[in-house]
């Protein structure tokens, strides 16, 4: 009977009068409590997409992802590669609604897009800020896995500082800071929010990596800049200067100079790009870009906004033993 006993209700703890049994309801409870009310906060505002697109032959195809309603009226946040080619759709929501979306903007660089629905009284989430998520931390994913619509799955951000290639036509560019999570994803979560323990989006769900590994843009100053471009004017301006490089230590004496230790290394010049035509060479260390130290790609990348373009520059780069200050005028990103 003792056996069947511990068959039924479990293995005794010597000791502990039970205690650990206690001490492991509660951190239980505790854990699904963060869950279960991320999930009542945001499944009423994310929304199953069912995306249409024209192919070959004027036939129509669909295909789904999810999105997030961040505005009362209407706008919702997705991933641009959910509504890539697409003429609209409709958007489903847990309240029963099905409402008509058309895009707003799409920015393929950053893989963030904005769509609207007619409506006035949509259940908003609320933005959250990714530069403060710490690798450990709880986060909670909701979307619409393979057309499960309010599904939830719960994981932990595994790293950070990830980096997602993206294209636009010849363009190309590094999606910094991206987001690696345990919690599942799947064909269809692209689009929807990935959320901390607070409710908060901190990142948009973007791709599935592996088993057991997904990825998400993050929510943050230099993403909120592009969903609010996206909002107001349908699209977002980068400045192209036509370089590739990437971080590199400075030498011990320039690096006492300028008071920091590393910069960019110019690795390739784009032929009559802006930075050929201001005289940048490979091998050369860039320090400052109009007066902003860089230290890395992601650097540079964030000072070539939209306010850059047509305006002269300057960047102060590291030249055969001596600092040197260029000019150079960028000019518009185009895909």
């Amino acid at each position: 009977m003792r056996y069947v006993d511990a068959i039924l209700h479990g293995p005794a703890v010597e000791g502990d009068g039970g205690a650990g049994a206690s001490v492991d309801g509660e951190a239980l409870d505790a854990y699904s409590r963060v869950v279960t009310s991320v999930a009542e906060r945001l499944i009423p505002s994310v929304s199953s997409l069912r995306v249409t697109r024209r192919v070959r032959g004027g036939r129509r195809a669909e295909g789904a992802g999810s999105a997030v309603a961040i505005t009362p009226d209407g706008f919702l946040l997705t991933s641009a590669h959910v509504v890539s080619g697409s003429d609209g759709g409709t958007a489903s929501f847990v309240d029963g609604r099905e409402l008509d979306w058309n895009v707003v903007g799409a920015d393929p660089l950053s893989d963030l897009a904005v769509v609207r629905v007619t409506a006035s009284d949509l259940p908003s989430a609320t933005l959250g800020d990714a530069d403060a998520l710490r690798v450990g931390q709880l986060v909670v994913a909701v979307g619409n896995p393979l057309g499960l619509a309010g599904s939830v799955t719960a994981g932990v951000v595994s790293a950070l500082g990830r980096g997602l290639p993206t294209r636009a036509g010849s363009a190309t560019r590094i999606v910094e800071n991206v987001i690696q999570t345990d919690a599942a994803l799947n064909p269809g979560n692209s689009g929807g929010a990935l959320a901390d323990g607070a409710g908060r989006v901190v990142g948009v769900n973007t791709a599935v990596a592996g088993i057991g590994l997904g990825l998400a843009v993050p929510v943050n100053p230099t993403t909120r800049g592009i969903i609010s471009s996206l909002m107001s004017e349908g699209r977002f301006r980068r400045a192209y200067l036509g370089i590739a490089g990437g971080p590199r230590p400075l030498p011990p004496r320039v690096a006492r100079e300028v008071g920091r230790e590393a910069g960019v290394e110019v690795v390739e010049i784009v032929a009559g790009s802006p930075a050929a035509e201001a005289g940048l060479r490979p091998e050369d260390l860039i320090l400052d870009v109009d007066g902003e130290p860089v230290a890395s790609a992601r650097d540079l990348q964030r000072l070539m906004a939209g306010e850059t373009i047509g305006r002269e520059i300057a960047i102060r780069v590291f030249r055969e033993g001596r600092l040197q200050t260029l000019r150079a005028t960028p000019v518009e990103l185009r895909g």
